[in-house]
């Protein structure tokens, strides 16, 4: 694709994750989630996101898995279709998250949110460095399973209440969503950044010194979102839950 037919594919999808936003609003909402619509609509269209590129991003190594020989120059239509269509889910979502909660609660968002969108641009603009961003949409795998456990918290999901007492334990569908968001974090997140990483580091003299400090940058941004974001898991779906199971027995 050209500049214009890329910068076109980055404001439609803009759009067309904006319209889904509202159209959710149109759409059924589970009773507990009435206090938290707007996290409701915008988890629910990021989760609509981590579905599609997801797969997406699945397609693209399946159909071109020399992609991976060469992440710097080797990309196809798809692949720079995928990342543009990203990146104007990212673009959506930083303003849905800049208008709607304050700077203090959405500060670590914006700034992942910021350096996603620095880089992509990039990537799709200069239709180098294409098989890298491919590379980091793996990470968005792992997203289906944390939005749909954000969405089971907001609707009211998580517990199960029992019979012979007024405590509760974790749902049958929290469960499972917790162990495969867990599982899927340690796979598509840690594994691909610390390969990422390791990339970065062997072919950094293959790269203009920009581009090498804006990966870097963005590599340590996002890991440490996601070190903060793995212990908040841990805590909250492994600690707190045994602790909770000890205290019922």
């Amino acid at each position: 694709m050209g500049l214009r037919s890329t910068l076109v594919v980055i404001g439609g999808s803009a759009g067309c994750f904006k319209l889904l936003n509202t159209i959710i609003t149109y759409l059924p909402t589970p009773e507990p989630a009435g206090k938290s619509i707007w996290r409701w609509r915008n988890i629910s269209t990021s989760l609509a996101h981590s579905s599609l590129t997801g797969a997406w991003t699945v397609l693209c190594f399946y159909l071109q898995p020399q992609m991976v020989e060469d992440l710097i120059s080797s990309h196809s239509s798809l692949s720079q279709s995928l990342v543009a269509v990203s990146t104007g889910y990212f673009i959506h979502d930083f303003l849905d998250v800049a208008l709607n909660r304050s700077f203090k609660q959405s500060w670590e968002i914006l700034l992942h949110h910021s350096v996603v969108i620095s880089s992509f641009s990039l990537a799709v603009t200069s239709r180098l460095y294409l098989g890298f961003a491919v590379v980091s949409l793996l990470m968005e795998i792992n997203s289906v399973f944390l939005h749909i456990r954000q969405l089971l918290l907001l609707s009211g999901q998580r517990n199960k209440l029992r019979t012979d007492s007024t405590a509760s334990r974790p749902s049958a569908i929290y469960r499972l969503t917790t162990w495969l968001n867990l599982g899927t974090f340690l796979v598509f997140r840690v594994c691909t950044l610390g390969w990422m990483s390791r990339w970065l580091v062997a072919n950094s003299e293959r790269m203009p010194q920009y581009v090498l400090m804006m990966g870097t940058t963005g590599l340590s941004v996002i890991s440490a979102v996601n070190i903060v974001l793995l212990y908040r898991l841990f805590k909250a779906d492994i600690l707190d839950n045994t602790h909770n199971t000890r205290k019922i027995q």
